[in-house]
């Protein structure tokens, strides 16, 4: 039988507490020894005691960077499981380079993101937001029978079918909206696979009525959507933004958006958060939120859940559903 493993759980301590609630936390108990203690600093005395005797680290959000002097702490660490989305600003490429498995719950937060995505879909096809606004301000429009309302038969373009579009797409599918999908690295038989057809990039901007985000912030992408992309968007089209702030030029978007010619809805910006009084937060075509559309809140025992049942599969020697690889890195969020 193989010696049981021990864990340490690497966190802020509040988000622990909505991460590894009791329950999920006797989970993790039955297949690792786990020490009280909660750490978000590795460089203290009792944490890097700790680290020495650690085979899988729990980590999430506060933890602490897992750099070359960690490991140098940690000589029997064999896996992280992130207890969030992305590990890139967790760990450094050490922890791959000594054979370190690493596991990210992004496949759990990826349910409430697009859940979000949904939500904002439907109600910026009824123009929710922009006429919310001008019921406050007593003008309220009547738009039952308006041909630029509702979402039947409207195109919905998704960039990027990572987990969260390809969930945005499932749940559209069916809904009466016609989808495109443009992804560098999809093709056209696994899009129709998705209830979409793949088309570049300019074709979905100039075709769609909404556009959703889902692509990863990398050096090909920043500013994907600059000005020349956004002047492609036919007017009246709605952008939605829910994956990186960088994808966007803001100033370029907020031209757009103040004209009256497209609508947005970004729960991530450039900077984030943006200044107080910018143009963005003044618009009544535009909703900002706080970066609030992946798990929050009770949705963050997901995210704990997922990573425990990560460290289960993984002291029973099975596959793992949200393992990170080095070769991965490059096209992920």
């Amino acid at each position: 039988m193989s010696p049981r493993l021990t864990a340490l759980i690497a966190m802020r301590q509040d988000v622990a507490a909505l991460a590894l609630p009791a329950d999920v936390r006797a989970r993790l108990d039955a297949v690792c020894d786990v020490p009280d203690q909660v750490v978000d600093d590795f460089r203290r005395p009792e944490a890097r005691k700790a680290l020495a005797r650690t085979d899988v680290l729990i980590s999430g959000w506060g933890c602490p960077e897992v750099d070359a002097s960690v490991l140098a702490d940690a000589p029997r660490l064999r896996a992280v499981m992130h207890a969030a989305g992305s590990v890139k600003h967790v760990l450094t490429p050490e922890v791959w380079g000594r054979g370190i498995t690493v596991s990210s719950a992004a496949p759990a937060n990826a349910a409430p993101v697009a859940d979000y995505t949904l939500a904002a879909i439907h109600l910026s096809a009824k123009r929710a937001f922009r006429t919310a606004g001008e019921y406050r301000a007593g003008r309220p429009r009547d738009l039952t029978v308006s041909p630029t309302t509702g979402l039947l038969g409207r195109t919905v373009g998704v960039v990027g079918a990572s987990k969260i579009g390809r969930l945005v797409l499932e749940r559209l599918s069916g809904a009466g909206v016609r989808l495109l999908v443009h992804d560098p690295f999809l093709d056209a038989a696994g899009a129709e696979g998705l209830g979409a057809r793949l088309v570049g990039l300019d074709e979905l901007l100039a075709g769609s009525d909404i556009v959703s985000l889902h692509a990863p912030l990398l050096p090909a992408t920043r500013h994907l959507i600059d000005a020349r992309a956004l002047g492609l968007m036919r007017d009246g089209a709605v952008l939605i933004n829910t994956a990186r702030g960088g994808l966007v030029d803001t100033e370029a978007l907020a031209g757009h958006c103040s004209a009256g010619r497209i609508d947005a809805v970004l729960d991530v910006t450039e900077p984030e958060p943006l200044p107080p009084g910018h143009l963005l937060l003044t618009l009544p075509n535009v909703l900002v939120t706080p970066h609030i559309a992946g798990a929050m809140g009770t949705e963050v025992r997901l995210l704990g859940a997922f990573a425990v049942a990560e460290a289960e599969r993984f002291a029973a020697g099975d596959p793992l559903l949200g393992e990170v690889r080095a070769e991965d890195l490059p096209r992920i969020a």
